[in-house]
């Protein structure tokens, strides 16, 4: 099989403000962007893309599918991102992860490596 996934996609009512807040967590650039989605790289291209995709409605019931993000500091990254913004929504310090959930509601994982 000759397929991989290139691209995971996120929703969100404000396109601008997320932006902001997934390009900080991340440390990815704007690759191209538009009145509905920006698409998101990594600067060294060795992760998968992320975009963002305004839509007009608000996000209701959990997250069919999430980010789980790596650390090798899990309090100090949980700490950072809460700081730009994301909420805390629950802690499973004895599996080694947090789930947080970004300011448009979106749940993700941070996970100790």
């Amino acid at each position: 099989m000759s397929i991989s996934i290139g691209n995971v996609c996120v929703d969100t009512n404000d396109l601008s403000g997320s932006t902001a807040f997934w390009r900080a967590v991340t440390g990815y650039q704007v690759a191209s962007s538009d009145e509905g989605t920006t698409y998101l790289e990594d600067p060294g291209k060795g992760g998968v893309g992320l975009s963002l995709q305004l839509v007009p409605e608000p996000r209701a019931g959990k997250n069919r599918l999430h980010l789980d993000l790596f650390t090798g500091d899990l309090a100090g990254e949980v700490g950072r991102i809460r700081d730009l913004g994301a909420t805390e929504v629950q802690r499973f310090d004895d599996d080694g992860w947090v789930v947080l959930a970004d300011p448009d509601g979106n749940q993700f994982c941070v996970v100790a490596s």
